[in-house]
């Protein structure tokens, strides 16, 4: 408890302030990013999730939905009205899996697969403002996916 000068009674447990919340510095830093990434994307027509999208299928040709969907931690709610504005964009094409009604499979088309190039400026561009080395951006880079499959773990756990 603080007393009227604002400093803390003796004995009393100190709570952390905001600065101190590991999801709070997730979070801020999330909100710098996307305000940095907004107008290299305005200029390719595209909001980040959608540029996220492109990018893993640049990675990997004929994708479903529901395995897009995995890579991005996003569900089909969510990712399918994504994937129709790329379509209509004229990125890429949905087409039902022939083998499995049930499932969509996802390829980007020549104007999609030239906006890549476009789009390696933005990395570039990207990795320029994080003021970070290679080694340092690999490092936290793989201490927040650490962070990510622990958090994940324990949503889990708490599930069962």
């Amino acid at each position: 408890m603080a007393d009227d000068s604002g400093q803390e009674q003796a004995g009393a447990e100190r709570l952390p302030g905001l600065d101190e919340f590991l999801c709070f510095a997730v979070y801020s830093t999330n909100l710098a990013f996307n305000r940095v990434y907004k107008p290299l994307l305005d200029e390719l027509g595209l909001t980040y999730p959608q540029y996220i999208a492109l990018v893993a299928l640049y990675e990997e040709a004929d994708q479903t939905v529901g395995g897009l969907g995995d890579k991005l931690f996003l569900d089909s709610s969510t990712l399918t009205p994504l994937l129709k504005r790329l379509e209509a964009m004229g990125v890429l094409t949905r087409r039902r899996d022939p083998q499995d009604e049930r499932q969509v499979r996802l390829n980007l088309t020549a104007q999609g697969r030239a906006l890549r190039e476009r789009g390696r400026a933005v990395r570039v561009s990207m990795q320029r403002s994080a003021g970070l080395a290679p080694e340092e951006q690999r490092h936290l880079r793989e201490e927040m996916v650490r962070l990510r499959r622990n958090l994940t773990a324990a949503e889990h756990e708490g599930r069962s």
